[in-house]
């Protein structure tokens, strides 16, 4: 395992994925909400406007595109 520091909150820590555990939830529970938001909303879904209806931020949103962890494509 290599020591890296986490995409999300800047701390360091070592394991295989890009975010540390803490992060890891937190992660998981932005994307439940917004992959939810994206399938139940007629909004344009731009990073901007799913920040605004999700309160993630656009970073994460970007991030989470940049790692094909959502369940559509923009």
């Amino acid at each position: 395992m290599e020591f890296k520091r986490c995409s999300r909150c800047g701390c360091f820590f070592t394991s295989s994925n890009d975010v540390c555990n803490c992060c890891q939830t937190k992660d998981e529970q932005d994307l439940y909400r917004l992959n939810n938001f994206i399938d139940n909303s007629n909004v344009d879904p731009s990073v901007a406007n799913l920040a605004a209806g999700t309160g993630i931020s656009e970073k994460n949103i970007n991030r989470f595109i940049q790692t094909n962890s959502l369940n559509f494509n923009l």
